[in-house]
């Protein structure tokens, strides 16, 4: 099973397009003929990437600002995409923090939900029916290897990231033989450039630079492991250990010492 052959009528759908993966994804979906749909909150970095891509690949590609946590906003896109010919979603938007919840806003961890989870449920939905109907399509969703087990001190994320990676695999089973590819994108840590030490984040300092990978390698390897129909991809080596420990390893055990380190991050 292959991906859509890009035509001058369909659009591949990036989330969070305008910062690291987002924008990797679709340099890497242009590179490869696809025109575009790219979303995110910030529209003057998505225009800024819609210019540098349409110069470079001779693609079309389409704006929207939107804010994927407010509902009202992301209703418009869906009903927007519902009605157009999609070819690939990838629902990339995400956001995390770190610390003990009741210490958080409890605004912002709302939000966290609806962008992490119920957006990438609802835009799902909306391409899905058209998809369907065509008889081919593809669907990359960004989970985590963090949605595999609880993590103290990042329990929003690790709680949304769960519905996700469920989601994205149940999804997969019901759509076999359909023509519509799903694979779940679970990578450890992800960075365009090594950041100057003086502007590192405490992530920056606390992880390893070998254990880091590039946005667009993971790109690379996302978009084709969904033109194979992977049920899931995991870059790096980082994910891959946090996949193993989240899956075989006792969580009474796993759940502390995990928990520790993001409390760090939370500091």
């Amino acid at each position: 099973m292959s991906l859509p052959i890009p035509t001058p009528e369909n659009r591949a759908v990036v989330t969070g397009a305008s910062s690291g993966i987002g924008v990797a994804l679709a340099a890497e979906l242009a590179s490869r003929g696809h025109s575009l749909i790219l979303t995110a909150r910030r529209g003057e970095l998505l225009e800024a990437l819609a210019a540098e891509l349409r110069a470079q690949y001779g693609v079309t590609v389409e704006v929207r600002p939107v804010d994927l946590a407010d509902r009202a906003q992301r209703q418009v896109l869906a009903d927007e995409l519902a009605s157009r010919d999609i070819s690939i979603l990838c629902n990339n938007a995400g956001i995390a923090t770190f610390g003990a919840v009741a210490d958080l806003d409890p605004g912002y961890e709302r939000d966290q939900v609806e962008l992490n989870a119920v957006a990438v449920h609802d835009l799902t939905l909306a391409v899905l029916p058209g998809m369907l109907a065509r008889g081919t399509g593809g669907i990359l969703i960004s989970g985590s290897a963090a949605g595999n087990m609880p993590i103290p001190n990042n329990a929003t994320y690790a709680a949304t990231k769960a519905f996700v990676n469920t989601f994205s695999e149940s999804l997969r089973s019901e759509l076999k033989g359909t023509g519509v590819n799903v694979t779940l994108l679970a990578p450890g840590p992800v960075r365009t450039e090594t950041p100057d030490p003086a502007d590192a984040s405490i992530v920056d300092k606390l992880v390893p630079d070998f254990l880091w990978i590039s946005s667009e390698y993971t790109a690379r390897v996302s978009l084709d492991a969904l033109a194979r129909n992977k049920m899931r991809v995991v870059p790096g080596i980082l994910s891959k250990g946090m996949s193993v420990a989240g899956q075989y390893s006792p969580r009474a055990i796993v759940a502390p010492i995990v928990g520790n380190f993001y409390k760090k991050l939370g500091s």
